[in-house]
């Protein structure tokens, strides 16, 4: 400890100092009390919980962390920003009146423990254990205000059995696009038996197979598996969601090439709920910006389905500019479009232009060569705007439905499976990538829409396509439907009409929002509570089955491969287990025990975290998912939340369209099969900023340690190497993490938290600064010198009554700090409170214990364990925790006097100190009275007077 750190200042001049040494020892006696005395517990309605009628009956707050992934690098300083700032809110919360239900658990399944556990060995529930032990210690030190009852981890069996039951529940659920709401199975099964609902394909349900069966519900399960192209990377071993991969095409963990490869994997369908979860927003109480996120990600864009007709069949294309159907001289598929082999011809048809070919003999080698080389680039590189395009002619010709065009058929890959149908109808006139694809394969383009600049309607002579919403249509009359001279959405109107009546298209609506790749190759997550029968049906385990937990095995990696091949295909760590995967059950359905194959992949890691504010309410229910009193009461609708959901949920902007996304899907499928009462899981967002840190490197741009870094005359040296500064994150790897425990043992836990809340407003990253925290030292160390005789240790405020000065400065103080503390301003809740302590200490005499106590309360949620010792020194035996919060009185929070200003012809001539409630007449009369007022007039006559009470009088000369 540093010797002229003032944390460590000589207890021999000042025995009862606020030290860095008498902070720890207080703080680690209250967190000792607050775990002893239950402090933070919060009663439920009902359940073993239900302790305390009289606190379920107040007004309840819910407020919630994003959940942390227990790293076996523990944590730094910029971790608990948001858990600080949850805890400042919850413990205010607690003081004006309300039920506050604040925890924190571990999301802890996932990659990396897995990874830990491939390089040592070790298995991945033994890391993350020790992991969750050693952050459960960190964060305890901070004083947070959790009720540790409700605490789990989601590899915890009693956890994830729950996790399996809802991916049950999703399963045996299909989305009724009539009641617009997801319902049993079962019941979709009752109307195909009872010939009420129609079966796919026009045979009855009888005439139908066992797997036949499987198929058809396959197609309405809200959960369900299909073989269907997905992000395969060889280098991990496993399959990886659209959010995993950057946008280079390559895995956002290890940094390996990912490709586009069709497996059979497990999906959600959260396709069925894109237009709930858009106009749902509306009522959340979220950061514009992340639901701006959430609606591009949705993407809901309105159009016609319209369909080209090729050899007997249809490639049916979804556009948003039905009106230029008359432009369309070619057609592309994605290279994955499952029609690609159908209209694949052995030969190329007479005529083939060269350059469609790509050099191959056949059209069958065009596609194939075509495909891997597509395979190889991530749907981000598919779509820019790259200025050479690709492609090749699939070898067939489909028909333009209102012109009879035949249009050639090509895949590409600017065109992706995962929008619209897969395919497109190509009008280069009007799309800047057609127009770059037809120069460069020397297709027709064809103006449709008049531009309104020179160009003229030639489009040989443009340099780009014209794209316009304000256009006139032109060179678009068939037999029996014309376009031109129709403004874009007349035209629309007119051709989706023409399009309906033929029974060739209907106007409909699109989503870019894809169904959710739910599986992954690995070992470390939730195995999927599904078997397959001998027939390869897959089949739900009963719920006395449940939890499936994780079986033993001798290697946790996936089978990773060259991550350059692309032609490999996934191996599980489970898939080892023969015993495991092959066994005998009765699955109580009536046809006893027989033999079945256990699903090998298990869940995504967002799986855990779908649904954990539903455990918080009710830990250790072992019969429910949830007691439906106690979700209602915690988060039920109520005024201003008309879906309910958590009162308050902080976390990082990262996750706006992962977990949120993914969570508010599964609430709403719980919410349709009557599971709970709440449609939203989250009311209200806020995202918190990021603490930043310096990094230092080397010549070489290796990061240096922080710590030993000397700055001299502007630049910065480590060990004599001049070495270059950026500010950016904090990390191990970086070199310049900072411990909370670090900044704890030289400070305390309350100056940490006051130096983290006051830092800046909690939405806006900021600059981490050791130095700066004594600031925050220092306040507390006023704050103990108001109350406490640093040399006696003994209370020092009085029972007199303070001066009117000192209640107008605490009352504005309580007003502020109020306001501060409600909006999440902790920064300036903490100046407020600083400029009153230094009131105190400015006066110079004793403190009146009426002022004091309020004091120690205002500070009581920002730094707990100095107010809960002040609060005992101050003679009370109960906790601070549940007092009240300070209640400003009106009169004292006004200002006693306020200046107006008062101008003659604009000019400020005169400032006059009046009160706050003067009236009109009274401060006109007082302008006009006054001295210099009377002198700038010089006898002039008046011809108006504007009278702003209190602070304007602008008088106008005759």
């Amino acid at each position: 400890m540093s010797e002229t750190n003032p944390a460590a200042a000589s207890e021999v001049v000042a025995p009862h100092r606020y030290t860095a040494a008498m902070a720890n020892e207080i703080e680690a006696r209250w967190q000792d009390f607050w775990e002893a005395n239950a402090t933070y517990a919060a009663p439920n309605p009902t359940g073993d919980l239900a302790a305390d009628p009289a606190r379920v009956a107040k007004p309840k707050k819910f407020i919630m962390d994003m959940f942390p992934y227990p790293s076996g690098a523990g944590l730094h300083v910029g971790h608990p920003l948001g858990y600080i700032a949850t805890d400042v809110y919850a413990r205010y919360q607690r003081m004006t009146g309300h039920n506050v239900l604040h925890t924190l658990g571990f999301d802890a399944f996932g990659l990396p423990a897995e990874q830990y556990a491939v390089q040592t060995g070790t298995h991945p529930r033994a890391s993350t254990e020790a992991n969750m032990k050693n952050m459960q210690v960190q964060l305890r030190r901070l004083g947070l205000g959790h009720d540790n009852r409700r605490s789990f981890a989601t590899i915890d069996p009693d956890y994830y059995k729950w996790t399996q039951w809802i991916f049950l529940q999703i399963f045996n659920s299909w989305y009724d696009d009539e009641a617009k709401k997801a319902r049993p199975i079962a019941e979709l099964v009752d109307r195909f038996e009872s010939g009420e609902r129609a079966v796919p394909g026009g045979r009855s349900w009888n005439e139908l197979t066992a797997t036949e069966r499987a198929d058809v519900l396959s197609g309405f399960r809200l959960a369900y598996a299909s073989d269907a192209p997905v992000n395969w990377c060889p280098g991990l071993g496993t399959v990886l969601a659209n959010e995993e991969v950057t946008a280079d095409g390559r895995s956002e963990r290890g940094n390996f090439p990912v490709f586009k490869a069709k497996l059979r994997q497990w999906n959600m369908r959260i396709t069925a709920y894109a237009d709930r979860l858009l106009d749902d927003l509306e009522e959340l109480d979220w950061p514009e910006a992340i639901k701006l996120q959430q609606r591009n990600w949705i993407g809901r864009s309105e159009g016609a389905r319209v369909d080209f007709p090729i050899d007997g069949e249809n490639i049916t294309v979804f556009t948003t500019r039905q009106d230029t159907l008359f432009g369309a001289t070619y057609m592309v598929l994605a290279p994955e479009h499952p029609l690609v082999e159908k209209f694949t011809p052995q030969e190329w048809p007479e005529g083939t232009h060269e350059v469609w070919t790509g050099g191959h003999a056949t059209p069958a080698e065009a596609v194939a060569a075509y495909r891997a080389q597509a395979a190889s680039k991530s749907d981000v590189e598919r779509q820019a705007e790259a200025k050479d395009k690709t492609g090749v002619f699939t070898g067939s010709y489909a028909t333009n439905p209102v012109s009879g065009e035949q249009v050639p058929v090509f895949i590409a890959d600017y065109v992706l499976m995962g929008y619209g149908t897969g395919a497109i109808m190509a009008v280069p006139a009007h799309d800047t990538r057609d127009f770059a694809f037809a120069r460069a394969f020397e297709l027709p383009i064809r103006c449709v829409v008049e531009p309104n600049d020179d160009r003229g309607t030639d489009p040989s002579t443009w340099d780009d396509a014209f794209v316009s919403y304000d256009a006139k249509i032109v060179n678009s009359s068939g037999e029996d439907v014309s376009l031109d001279g129709l403004g874009v959405v007349e035209a629309k109107a007119r051709i989706t009409e023409w399009l309906e009546r033929r029974g060739i298209g209907e106007g409909t609506v699109n989503f870019r929002l894809r169904d959710w790749l739910f599986s992954r190759q690995r070992y470390w997550g939730e195995p999927f509570p599904i078997v397959y029968d001998e027939e390869g049906i897959a089949h739900p385990l009963p719920e006395s089955m449940l939890p499936l937990e994780l079986p033993e095995v001798e290697d946790y990696s996936p089978r990773t491969f060259d991550p350059d091949d692309a032609n490999t295909e996934p191996e599980t760590p489970l898939s080892r287990n023969q015993d495991w995967v092959n066994v005998t059950l009765d699955l109580g359905d009536g046809r006893g025990p027989r033999k079945y194959r256990r699903e090998t992949n298990t869940m995504p890691n967002w799986a855990g975290s779908c649904w954990y504010e539903l455990r918080y309410l009710d830990p250790h229910n072992s019969e429910k998912l949830v007691d439906p009193e106690n979700e209602r009461y915690w988060m039920g609708p109520r005024d201003g939340m008309p879906h309910g959901g958590v009162d308050l949920y902080v976390g990082g902007a990262e996750h706006a369209v992962l977990h949120l996304l993914y969570a508010r899907f599964w609430s709403k499928v719980l919410y349709d099969l009557g599971h709970v009462s709440s449609a939203e899981p989250f009311h209200k967002l806020y995202n918190q900023g990021m603490i930043q840190a310096f990094v230092y490197r080397d010549s070489r741009g290796i990061a240096v340690p922080a710590a030993d870094v000397e700055e001299r005359d502007g630049a910065y040296y480590y060990e004599g190497e001049k070495v270059t500064r950026l500010l950016g994150k904090m990390g191990k790897s970086l070199k310049n993490a900072v411990t909370p425990d670090e900044i704890s043992a030289e400070y305390g836990a309350d100056t940490l938290r006051l130096y983290e809340m006051a830092m800046g407003p909690l939405d806006v990253s900021r600059p981490w600064d050791t130095r700066a925290v004594v600031g925050q030292f220092r306040l507390l160390q006023r704050l103990w010198r108001n109350v406490v005789d640093e040399a006696t240790g003994a209370v020092t405020v009085v029972d007199g009554e303070p001066d009117e000065a000192t209640l107008r400065a605490l009352h504005k103080a309580i007003d502020g700090v109020r306001q501060d503390l409600e909006g999440l301003r902790f920064n300036t809740a903490i100046a407020k409170v600083t400029e009153l302590n230094n009131h105190l200490t400015k006066t110079g005499g004793p403190v009146a214990r009426t002022v004091a106590e309020s004091l120690v309360l205002l500070v009581a949620p920002l730094a707990p364990h100095i107010a809960e010792e002040l609060w005992r020194k101050l003679g009370h035996t109960d906790s601070v925790v549940h007092q009240d919060f300070p209640v400003a009185d009106p009169a004292y929070v006004v200002d006693e006097t306020v200046t107006c200003v008062v101008q003659v012809k604009g000019k400020v001539k005169a400032r006059l100190e009046v009160s706050p409630s003067i009236s009109d007449e009274e401060l006109e009369k007082a302008a006009l009275g006054d001295d210099k007022v009377v002198a700038a007039l010089d006898g002039a006559g008046i011809r108006k007077v504007i009278v702003r009470a209190p602070k304007l009088v602008n008088i106008v000369p005759a």
